[in-house]
């Protein structure tokens, strides 16, 4: 007879916390500002239900990075807790707020954050939850804090399910690429990352900027997101594409299931880039 015993670990990744302190630490974020960071903000956050906070609303950062949305967030809620399982995010995220005086900061996992079930009145993770092992059980660590009847955003990546064929192929070539470039040291892997930025996001973006000045349709556009974004968020986000060993994508309809499964409801998702935003409330 055989006796198998599983040990739990931990909902995280180790060497993909080390990536984002390095990532955060090299990019943070300080060319980030203004009409531009308002402008990415909205991207995010257009479906968020803010009528829902009650006027002293406290809330949560989760995976907070360089603590650029909570800039944002912060001057609308009494109480913002940012959290990261990296050091080296948290210290850029502290000096990016300075200035505020109504946020925390917590070095801590999704499923080790300090906070008592039920006891937020909003959470958010951008970007974050798709590059833990389980993203499931991160979503319904994450819903757990948050009181009933309170909104949550999450952004996971998408699996190209509302994009044509062959713009899925073409994500599994530079998927490929991820896969080895991922693996090296970091200092070639943020070097072959500036690289890709100068030499596949800024040309690419910009055709399709030139392209929309002559009503031309750019959706479908390999990185059109970036057409009206700055060289330092082409460099950042080619970093963290191709320098983040641990990825997952879904679809529309498997995110849906999880945030169900979570126990949230009236579940609505962003209508344009990035994709998937996604907005539930816990019922």
């Amino acid at each position: 007879m055989r006796i198998c015993i599983q040990i739990y670990m931990g909902n995280f990744d180790q060497k993909t916390i080390s990536g984002f302190g390095d990532e955060w630490a090299r990019f943070t974020q300080d060319e980030l500002k203004g009409d531009l960071l308002q402008k990415i903000y909205n991207d995010y956050f257009s479906i968020f239900p803010w009528e829902l906070l009650p006027s002293d609303a406290e809330g949560i950062d989760v995976g907070c990075g360089s603590g650029r949305w909570a800039q944002l967030v912060a001057p609308r809620v009494r109480l913002l807790h940012l959290v990261d399982a990296s050091k080296e995010a948290l210290d850029v995220a502290r000096q990016n707020l300075r200035g505020h005086g109504n946020v925390d900061f917590y070095q801590a996992r999704v499923d080790k954050m300090p906070f008592d079930d039920n006891s937020m009145d909003f959470a958010y993770s951008l970007g974050v939850l798709h590059h833990l092992p389980d993203t499931d059980a991160a979503i319904r660590s994450v819903v757990a804090k948050i009181k009933p009847g309170a909104p949550i955003l999450i952004y996971l990546y998408y699996a190209f399910d509302n994009r044509p064929v062959w713009y899925r192929y073409l994500w599994r070539v530079s998927n490929t690429l991820r896969f080895f470039i991922s693996r090296l040291p970091y200092f070639f892997r943020y070097v072959v990352s500036q690289l890709i930025a100068c030499v596949i996001y800024w040309p690419l973006s910009r055709f399709a900027y030139l392209f929309e000045k002559f009503s031309v349709n750019v959706l479908n556009w390999p990185l059109c997101y970036y057409r009206d974004k700055s060289f330092y968020v082409m460099r950042t986000d080619a970093l963290d594409r191709f320098g983040t060993q641990l990825e997952k994508r879904f679809t529309r309809a498997e995110i849906t299931s999880m945030l169900e499964k979570a126990g949230l409801i009236k579940i609505i998702f962003s209508g344009h880039s990035p994709y998937w935003c996604v907005v539930g409330i816990k019922g």
